[in-house]
């Protein structure tokens, strides 16, 4: 599975198949830009992949990318905001004075 940036649908996705002519978007995060940091919203998975990692794969991707881009998260989307507690190594990139909002120390 690759995650990638759909930029055109401010969302990352997860996607089944990458090397083949049939790919499904198997789960993917919403975000949206302001102020030069990236505010993830909601996250789906799609049922089918539910139980199998798929989630973790796409918040990994997707706070990967953002660090590579150097930008700062907001995780209001509670499936983010659980992986980032459970995921001390990407906390840093939660502004220091945004952290208490979201439990993440």
């Amino acid at each position: 599975m690759d995650v990638r940036d759909n930029a055109a649908d401010s969302r990352y996705e997860i996607v089944d198949g990458a090397d083949s002519d049939q790919q499904s978007v198997a789960g993917y995060i919403e975000y949206h830009d302001h102020n030069g940091r990236r505010a993830f919203n909601h996250t789906v998975v799609e049922p089918a992949y539910e139980g199998k990692g798929v989630g973790s794969a796409l918040a990994r991707g997707a706070l990967d990318d953002a660090r590579s881009r150097g930008l700062p998260v907001l995780p209001y989307c509670p499936f983010v905001r659980s992986y980032l507690q459970r995921h001390a190594e990407y906390v840093d990139l939660v502004p220091e004075d945004e952290r208490a909002k979201f439990d993440l120390s």
